[in-house]
C-alpha cells in the first residue's frame, strides 16, 4: 500500500540523514566549510556547514527504493513540454544533485550571486526538461489560468524562487529544517488524498530527511545545512508542488502550496521589499528576517523557532482543511461548509496578525520605550515615539532588553 511506502520512505530518509549528518560536519571542517559568528547571524560559535549532503543522501536512498522511475500525469490542458505525459524521476534526482553540488561549493568558497543563480536555474531546467512543467493553474472562485507556451519558464522561476525563499529563512538553529519537515508532511497528506501517490512519497521522504538533519540542527546546532541543504529543500518542495499541480488540476493546486509555504514566503517578501525600498540589492544580507527581529525583542532561539513552527503548523492545517472540508463538491459550493472554511481562514489570519504585528511590533515598542526612558529619563514622549517609529520602519535597531 502506497501509504506504507511513504511511511517507510520517511523513516529511512530520516535515519540516513541522522546517521550521516555528523560525517557531513566532519567533512565540512576538513574542507573549511565553517560558518563563523557574524553580526547578521545568530550563531554564537563556529559551526560546520554541508548538512545538505546528509539530507541529499537520505533523499537518494529512500527515492531509490520507493519512488517509481516515472510519474504518469493526468493533465487535462495538454501535455507538459518534452515529457510525453510523464515526469522522469531521474530528472528530479539529477536536479537535486546539481543544486547540492552548487550549494556545497558555495558553502566552501562563497560563489558570486550570479554564479549561484545560474546553478539554481540549471537544476530547475533539468527537472523541467524531465516533464515537471505547469501549463495551467486553477484559482478558487476564478477558474483555470492557462499558459501552455510559458509554462517552462514560469516553472523555472517558481523553483528558483522557492530555493531562495528557503535559503533566506535558514538563519536560526532548526528553523528551515523544521519548517520543511512540517511542509513536507502537509504536502504528503494532501497528495495521497488527491491520489498522487508518488508525489506523496517524495514529500514524505523530503520531510524525513529534514527531520533526520534537524536532530543535529536544533538549538544549539552542531551543524548547519548550508546553501547545499537550503537550496535542496526549496527545490524539492517546489518540485512536489509542481508535479502535484500537473497531475491533479485540482482547485487547491495553486492555493495549497502558497498557504503551506506562507511563512518563508512572507518572511522573504517583507525583507526583499524593505531592501528595495532602501535601494539595497534584493540578495544582500541583513538581519531583518522574522527570526532576527524576534531575537531582538528578547526571544531565545528556541522560543523564536517554536513560534514560527506553530505558525507554520497552523497554516498547514488550513491547507489540509481546504482539501478535506467538503465546502466544494461537484461544482457547487455548500454554504455551511463555506462558513466553516471562512472561520478557519479568519482564525489563521488573526493568529498571523498577532504573530507579525502584536507579538513583534507592539512588544518591541513596549520594550524599546522602556529602554529609552531608562537610558534618558528626560526624553519626551514625542521623541520616544519618533525614535521607535524610525526603528520599526527601518528594522535597524539593537536587541532590546
Amino acid at each position: 500500500m502506497r501509504y506504507w511506502d511513504a511511511v517507510f520512505a520517511f523513516l529511512v530518509a530520516m535515519g540516513v540523514a541522522a546517521v550521516l549528518t555528523p560525517l557531513a560536519a566532519w567533512l565540512a571542517v576538513r574542507v573549511h566549510a565553517v560558518d563563523m559568528p557574524r553580526e547578521r547571524g545568530l550563531a554564537q560559535n563556529a559551526t560546520p556547514l554541508l548538512g545538505g549532503l546528509a539530507i541529499l543522501a537520505g533523499v537518494l536512498v529512500a527515492a531509490a527504493i520507493w519512488l517509481p522511475a516515472t510519474i504518469s500525469l493526468k493533465h487535462t490542458a495538454g501535455t507538459p513540454h518534452g515529457s510525453g505525459g510523464i515526469v522522469h524521476t531521474w530528472a528530479v534526482i539529477a536536479g537535486a544533485c546539481v543544486i547540492v553540488v552548487v550549494g556545497a561549493i558555495d558553502d566552501i568558497v562563497e560563489l558570486p550571486p550570479l554564479t549561484k543563480l545560474i546553478g539554481q536555474i540549471a537544476a530547475a531546467v533539468i527537472v523541467v526538461e524531465g516533464g515537471a512543467v505547469v501549463t495551467d493553474v486553477t484559482i478558487p472562485f476564478i477558474g483555470a489560468l492557462q499558459f501552455p507556451h510559458a509554462g517552462g519558464v514560469l516553472t523555472v522561476i517558481w523553483l528558483v524562487g522557492l530555493m531562495n525563499v528557503v535559503n533566506f529563512s535558514d538563519g536560526v538553529d532548526g528553523l528551515a529544517a523544521g519548517l520543511c519537515a512540517i511542509d513536507g508532511v502537509a504536502f504528503a497528506i494532501i497528495a495521497f488524498d488527491l491520489n498522487v501517490d508518488a508525489v506523496g512519497v517524495l514529500a514524505a521522504l523530503t520531510a524525513g530527511a529534514s527531520l533526520g538533519f534537524l536532530f543535529h540542527n536544533f538549538h544549539p546546532a552542531s551543524v548547519f545545512m548550508g546553501d547545499s541543504g537550503a537550496n535542496l529543500l526549496g527545490y524539492l518542495l517546489g518540485v512536489i508542488a509542481v508535479v502535484g499541480s500537473i497531475k491533479t488540476g485540482a482547485v487547491v493546486a495553486l492555493v495549497v502550496p502558497l498557504i503551506i509555504l506562507a511563512v518563508p514566503f512572507l518572511d522573504t517578501g517583507f525583507v526583499v521589499a524593505k531592501r528595495l525600498k532602501y535601494r539595497r540589492k534584493p540578495w544582500s544580507a541583513d538581519a531583518n528576517h522574522f527570526h532576527h527581529r524576534m531575537a531582538r525583542i528578547g526571544f531565545s532561539q528556541r522560543k523564536t523557532v517554536a513560534y514560527l513552527y506553530g505558525w507554520t503548523l497552523m497554516l498547514a492545517g488550513v491547507a489540509i482543511a481546504l482539501r478535506f472540508v467538503p465546502y466544494h463538491r461537484h461544482g457547487e459550493y455548500h454554504a455551511g461548509w463555506v462558513v466553516v472554511m471562512i472561520a478557519i481562514g479568519l482564525i489563521a489570519f488573526a493568529a498571523s496578525i498577532y504573530l507579525v504585528y502584536v507579538l513583534e511590533i507592539l512588544k518591541f515598542k513596549h520594550h524599546r520605550a522602556r529602554e529609552l526612558r531608562d537610558a534618558e529619563p528626560d526624553t519626551s514622549e514625542f521623541e520616544i515615539e519618533e525614535i521607535i517609529a524610525r526603528d520599526v520602519e527601518t528594522g535597524e535597531f539593537e536587541r532590546v532588553g
